[in-house]
């Protein structure tokens, strides 16, 4: 035999080997495609109803969505202008106490004023006065004692003396 021969034999041969490899292949794609197309086909017997299904609910729940939607928006539309309100009655609120807190300051400062000029006014028309008549009295009556002192009575040797009361103990 001949080197070509033999070349193109085990040329042939492989060819058909090649062949057998190819149609397998093709068989077992064919096959898988045959299994692909019957699980596509149960997901979409299993799946399509489950997606309209969801789809219903939506539309029958979109409604009720809607008017919980627009009552949450109506609420917190009245929610904020109640709070924009009580804002404005608590500022209120606080500036009129903090006004009436000055008035009462200020009343205050007026008649702690008024008690310090009385309290002068009663020191320069009736202490001062009343000390002065005091000590005129004190001195008119030591003045007496003293001019009638010499001829009162005499105890054995010592005489009787008067002790005089400080002027501060008269007024406190």
């Amino acid at each position: 035999m001949d080197k070509i021969t033999v070349f193109v034999a085990l040329t042939g041969i492989a060819i058909l080997l090649q062949a057998g490899i190819l149609l397998a292949m093709y068989l077992a794609m064919r096959e898988s495609g045959a299994r692909i197309e019957a699980i596509a086909t149960e997901l979409k017997t299993k799946l399509v109803p489950t997606i309209e299904q969801a789809g219903a609910m939506l539309s029958e729940f979109r409604p009720k969505l809607e008017i919980i939607a627009d009552n949450l928006q109506e609420s917190t539309t009245v929610l904020r202008d109640q709070v924009e309100r009580v804002d404005a009655t608590v500022k209120d609120v606080v500036d009129r106490g903090r006004l009436q807190i000055i008035r009462a300051d200020e009343l205050l400062t007026r008649t702690l004023d008024r008690v310090e000029q009385t309290s002068d006014m009663v020191h320069n028309t009736v202490i001062s006065p009343v000390r002065q008549l005091s000590g005129l009295m004190q001195g008119l009556t030591v003045g007496l004692e003293f001019l009638f002192g010499g001829r009162a009575r005499k105890n054995g040797n010592r005489r009787e003396e008067r002790r005089p009361v400080p002027q501060d103990e008269m007024f406190i």
